[in-house]
Order: structure tokens, then sequence, then C-alpha cells
């Protein structure tokens, strides 16, 4: 710990990437990246773009994505913004709407980003307790709060809420701002963006990492009520008016017009999803009920931590938290149906052996 570091520094617990090997290729199946390439629109418009423009800024403004995000969803330009990412947009968030010494309410268990952020930020937070089965007790966020936010589906468990039990819960916090992480939106719930227009205090989170195989190009949109994205907008700009390169602003539009190609890509990992889970549960695998492109297992002969050893040493890399209520079981992202089948011959050989 250097002498130079801030006092803030020194009290933080940064977020823990999953792994990004160097010293050989493995099968990833450890941060819910997209297995198949982006749309090969994407790669032309990048490739189009990538050329001595490069020299000027980008557009602080991003009005052509916003505009297309907008058209997309049934909303307006002003309805939408966009970030570095999700992870920035919901960083900007925890700015833009939530105050120290009001408490805001999340999951126990889910993203570790929300726990990073309210400590950055000096914002004091309170934790929803899931059940047993790993639901989000939607009762308990009906107390007096300084802002919510529900991660749905959720991560790393990947159990999802309707929209009309969040819709209960977005009417009855009508003092805050209820936040809707939907990264993993696509594969199988329903977005709670039809609601924006009922609900001034609800504000959507997406990205293009997961559904649309931009993990690498860094882009990420919340669409809420104008008011809170002019708030968003003035964070951001008090902070970095150019959040979005020339580059990722191509790929980023061509991939919301190449509607085909995401809608095929979205169904195969559905289906290899599906696949996967049976063929897990025929082994003797509890499988928690999944909307998002990653499983939540759990093995009952054998510790997860002692799978995840053993997986790596195999060349498959899944994620494991070593935290509780959570520490036996793993998180595995879905990769393609080669990979899938794979992953469940390394299973079948380390608790057969």
């Amino acid at each position: 710990m250097s002498k130079y570091w801030s006092n803030k520094v020194k009290s933080l617990k940064p977020y823990v990437p999953g792994e990004q090997p160097k010293d050989k290729k493995y099968i990833k199946l450890n941060t819910n990246e997209n297995p198949y390439p982006p749309s090969p629109k994407v790669i032309q418009a990048i490739e189009k773009v990538a050329n001595s423009d490069l020299k000027l800024y980008p557009d602080p403004e991003v009005d052509c994505l916003r505009t297309t995000i907008a058209n997309y969803y049934g909303l307006k330009k002003d309805e939408i913004f966009v970030g570095n990412g999700s992870d920035e947009v919901l960083g900007f968030s925890f700015m833009a709407f939530f105050n120290p010494g009001e408490p805001i309410l999340f999951p126990d268990i889910s993203y570790s980003f929300y726990k990073v952020y309210a400590n950055l930020f000096n914002i004091d937070y309170k934790l929803a307790s899931l059940d047993e089965a790993f639901n989000i007790p939607l009762n308990k966020f009906l107390e007096k709060n300084g802002g919510i936010v529900i991660p749905n589906p959720n991560a790393p468990t990947a159990k999802y809420i309707d929209v009309e039990s969040l819709e209960e819960l977005i009417k009855n916090n009508a003092d805050s701002v209820v936040i809707i992480d939907e990264a993993y939106i696509d594969f199988g719930g329903e977005s709670s963006v039809k609601l924006i227009k009922n609900y001034p205090n609800l504000l959507v989170v997406q990205t293009l990492s997961k559904s649309r195989s931009l993990a690498g190009l860094r882009v990420g949109f919340a669409m809420g009520n104008k008011e809170l994205v002019t708030a968003l907008n003035m964070v951001k700009n008090s902070i970095n008016s150019y959040t979005i390169d020339r580059l990722a602003l191509a790929g980023a539009n061509a991939a919301f017009e190449d509607k085909d190609y995401f809608e095929n890509t979205r169904k195969k990992i559905i289906k290899t999803r599906e696949r996967t889970i049976k063929s897990l549960k025929e082994i003797g695998f509890k499988v928690i009920d999944s909307k998002a492109n990653f499983i939540f297992i759990s093995y009952p002969k054998i510790y997860a931590e002692i799978l995840f050893k053993e997986l790596r040493d195999k060349g498959i890399l899944v994620r494991y938290f070593n935290d509780d209520r959570i520490d036996n079981y793993l998180r595995v992202s879905i990769g393609t149906d080669d990979e899938m089948d794979k992953f469940v011959e390394a299973l079948k050989e380390i608790i057969y052996r």
C-alpha cells in the first residue's frame, strides 16, 4: 500500500473480472461472452470508418446511434443515453441518482460491481437476501430507500423476473429511481422498456457485449425519461465528453441494423443452453432456471471449487465465486454446441472416474 494513495483508494475493493488467460488456448465459458462473432456488417462498418477521420473527435452527442436505438425500441432520441459499456452507464447512474446517507437497495447475491460503485461514490446500501431458490424477494424493495437496482436476469444466478412483477415494484417506488439492469435480457426474457412511458423513475440499462457479440467494442446504453438522460449526460460531460469512439459508434449502429443476424445467434444460444441443461440434469447436476447466456450449476457429490480446478486442468474455464451461499456453484457461459459438448464430456470424466 503506497503512501501516495488517497484514503479512498486504500479502502477500495475493486471488481474482479473473469480470467482472460494468455498461457494457452482454453474453451472460455467464464466471462459470458458471445461464442459467435459479430455480424459481418459490423466489421464492414468499422473498416469503412477506419480512415483519416480518426484524427477528429467522435460525436459527443452520439446522435446517430441514439436515433437507431430509439427507433429500435419505439422511444425518442432524448430518452437514450450511450456509454462506454453498461458498467460505465451504471457508474454514471450511481452518481446521477443516488445520494450519500440515503441507502439504496439491491440483491445480496448479484453483480458485484454494485457494491464497488456504492463504496466508490460513498453511497450507503442495504442488501435484500435472495430466498433459498435464489429468487429476488421483491417485497423487500418496498421499504423507504434512496434508489433500487435490480438485475434482470440476475447474475450469477440467471433467474428472471416477469415484467408485471417489476411494474408493481416500480409503481410502489415512485420517489426513487429504479434501475433495471438488463445485460442478459435478450436470451429469453422480456424487457421492461415498454414501462418507460408510464414511469418517469425507471431506467433500463442494456449492453451490446452479450447478445450482439461486441464485448470488445464497449458500448452500453440506458433508456428512460429524458430528465434521467439529462442527468446522465451532465455526469458524463463532467468526466469525459467523448466516451464512445468512431469505430465503436459505427460498429454498434450496424449491429442494431442487422436484425436477422442478431435473431439467429440469439436463438442458437438459447437452443444450446436448453440442450446443455438437459444433459447436465441427466448426469445429476442441479441447474438453476436460466433466461441468460449462462447457467448456474451445482453437483451434490463434488465441491464446486474442485470441479472448477479440474475443468481448468482440462482446458475449460468456468467462473467460481468463493462467496457465502454460492460457493458450491459454478457459473458457466453458453458456448457453441461443440464447446458445450466438450464441457459436458469433461464433467463426465471428472464425476465418473
